[in-house]
């Protein structure tokens, strides 16, 4: 089976996407996992949380509003192809959340839901004597799980590359 051009594809479909799609953890670097994906759907199958959905041309993509990425390897272990890294002790990946603007605590609204959901602690919030409390990621600290994203009230929270994941 020959690889597709998601981003062609897409591209005759009249979507042109901006970032690139987020791929499974513990995916091998584009293009390697587009070569090496034979779009079997066993990843999908696999995972847990249900977050791993069919994307443009057929390849796999985490789509955080289902939920949140447990990191239980299960769609690594199922893949029969060299599309993931065989390697446990690898991180799954390089993803960080990052809260953009329409945040409630920005509107003068009390919300914590981002915060109160991140087991590992990276969503923080500052407090003043005037204002409501308002979130901030430190991307060191971040995962990137998702855990975040279904939660927010006014989906104003992302997971995108670390490198680009500055709030």
């Amino acid at each position: 089976m020959s690889a597709v051009d998601a981003s062609r594809r897409a591209l005759l479909k009249g979507r042109v996407r901006h970032e690139p799609a987020i791929r499974p953890p513990w995916a091998v670097p584009e293009p390697s996992f587009i070569e090496h994906c034979t779009r079997c759907g066993e990843c999908l199958k696999a995972c847990e949380t249900q977050i791993i959905r069919q994307g443009d041309g057929g390849y796999p993509e985490v789509d955080f509003s289902r939920g949140e990425c447990t990191f239980c390897r299960a769609c690594a272990e199922a893949c029969p192809e060299p599309a993931f890294s065989r390697n446990e002790h690898s991180p799954p990946w390089n993803l960080s959340a990052r809260i953009v603007d329409g945040c409630l605590g920005e509107q003068g609204v009390y919300c914590k839901s981002c915060g109160e959901v991140c087991e590992v602690g990276a969503i923080r919030f500052s407090f003043n004597a005037f204002r409501v409390p308002e979130p901030d990621v430190d991307s060191e600290a971040c995962n990137g799980c998702g855990a975040c994203v279904a939660l927010c009230p006014v989906q104003v929270v992302e997971v995108m590359p670390a490198i680009e994941a500055t709030s």
